[in-house]
């Protein structure tokens, strides 16, 4: 091992201290840094490597869907942003505003988009005339800024990177339809590429989005048992149609406000990639979206044919997986500590005695599974391993939920759940916010959803033993 080089830094153990295993987790698996401004952080290439193959597979699932991207201003000039009353209400304490271009003060401040329904509906007074235009279906991918005040990187920082779609349609059916359409590509999204079971639900008022009429999310929940909003999706009726006057002309020659859907997903998605499949080594990528899905070592690389071979597997398997070998001076020791923390899905090992019997040894990120494949099979073996890693960390992560998940029939039952017990909470509600607000007062927990999979645990709600009307999923959150 080279002089220069350094073993891979221990983490702090999750159960030891999560909040510190995650921080270590990202600096020490090089996804992101913190930067000179408070709250905000350097994305490494590594962490941009993960945060593309995000962004280009939901954008592909966006596409499909008829969806196309634009390019819109950062800032908001603030008669624009106040022209929603709820929307600016629900964003003011978060605003970042710039009151000054060089060294002349500006005759109207600047927001720093928090979001960018009040630039759009902007634009779409502009371009929309005749239910001909109908439907708008824009997305924009970009970076946003929210003056938060406790920051964590991916989780929550003032400046992060996201997708927001925002479209227009000719009825409130049509755009109902949007909403939930989009929240269960988000729902796929994850399940499909991330590994990540989801619960998909509606929010109530007090949850809701600034200025939306409905808001539905996806919730996950993280090792530690906390749940992380994971993407959502909104409807805004005509709200802000009528505030910024957009009107087109129907089939039947009136005029009428179209009807509005909002939808995101950001970076903390990767925070809840870390935390869904992590472990005391690292990060446990899913293998839809790593960087590199499978690493090549070569073992005894000194010694003659192992490198070339290694050189040849890599160019034969980068048909069918991201692959990188490296072929450096550190130990095998090294290399694997480092490709554990980094959550590579594969490691292919190969030395001189497997090239004498035409193959090697690939071990699983996940599980530490080891399996001897003839050289011959790899094409096909490789792919199969892959969506081995991924079911298994699906099954996992559903798993965990499914046993940190517990159910309350009264507010007693609730409390000593929500002290106790890391997880979620299945419990009926009333529907009234004074309920609601009392629950997170004296349990500490917070409505997650409505979800769409309603059960019936009680008749009663579990806070003031009126007649319930919904089943809403409870918890600690990020």
């Amino acid at each position: 091992m080279a002089d220069n080089k350094k073993m891979v830094e221990e983490i702090t153990s999750m159960e030891q201290d999560f909040a510190q295993w995650y921080t270590d987790v990202v600096k020490k698996a090089e996804l992101a840094s913190y930067a000179g401004v408070r709250g905000c952080m350097i994305v490494r290439p590594y962490g941009t490597a993960l945060w593309e193959n995000i962004r280009n597979d939901l954008d592909s699932r966006f596409k499909a869907l008829g969806h196309e991207n634009v390019m819109l201003p950062m800032f908001i000039p603030e008669s624009l942003l106040q022209r929603e009353k709820d929307h600016v209400e629900g964003f003011a304490p978060e605003v970042a505003w710039v009151t000054h271009g060089g060294d002349e003060p500006l005759t109207e401040r600047l927001c720093v988009r928090p979001t960018s329904e009040t630039l759009f509906c902007e634009h779409y007074a502009d371009v929309i005339h005749s239910y001909r235009d109908l439907p708008k279906l824009y997305n924009q991918w970009c970076s946003v800024v929210r003056w938060e005040k406790t920051t964590r990187p991916f989780l929550r920082t003032m400046e992060f990177y996201w997708q927001e779609g925002h479209t227009m349609h000719e009825t409130a059916e049509d755009a109902m339809e949007e909403t939930e359409r989009m929240l269960n590509v988000y729902a796929d999204f994850c399940e499909e590429s991330l590994a990540i079971p989801v619960v998909k639900g509606r929010k109530t008022d007090k949850e809701k989005f600034a200025g939306a009429e409905a808001t539905y999310t996806i919730e996950a929940m993280m090792h530690d048992g906390k749940a992380l909003q994971s993407g959502t999706s909104h409807y805004f009726g005509d709200g802000f149609c009528r505030a910024f006057d957009i009107k087109f002309t129907d089939r039947q020659n009136q005029l009428q406000y179209p009807h509005q859907t909002s939808w995101g997903m950001s970076t903390r998605i990767i925070g809840a990639i870390i935390m869904t499949h992590g472990d005391d080594n690292g990060l446990v990528l899913p293998p839809a979206v790593a960087p590199v899905q499978l690493v090549i070592l070569p073992i005894a690389q000194h010694k003659a044919g192992v490198l070339e071979k290694a050189r040849e597997l890599k160019d034969r398997l980068s048909a069918v997986a991201r692959v990188k070998l490296d072929d450096s001076d550190n130990s095998a020791g090294w290399k694997f500590a480092e490709y554990e923390m980094k959550g590579v899905p594969l490691r292919l090992e190969i030395g001189p005695r497997d090239i004498e019997n035409n193959q090697c040894v690939i071990v699983r990120r996940d599980n530490r599974e080891k399996t001897v494949v003839s050289l011959d099979e790899l094409e096909t073996k490789i792919p199969e391993l892959l969506k081995a890693v991924h079911d298994g960390l699906y099954q996992k992560a559903l798993a965990r939920r499914e046993s940190m998940t517990y159910t309350a029939t009264t507010l007693d039952d609730l409390c000593a759940i929500a002290n106790e017990k890391p997880g979620l909470i299945k419990a009926m509600w009333c529907g009234d916010e004074a309920c609601e607000l009392k629950l997170k007062e004296v349990a500490g927990i917070t409505s997650r959803c409505m979800p769409f999979e309603q059960e019936t645990v009680a008749d009663t709600c579990v806070c003031c033993g009126k007649p319930a009307k919904t089943m809403v999923v409870w918890g600690k959150a990020y």
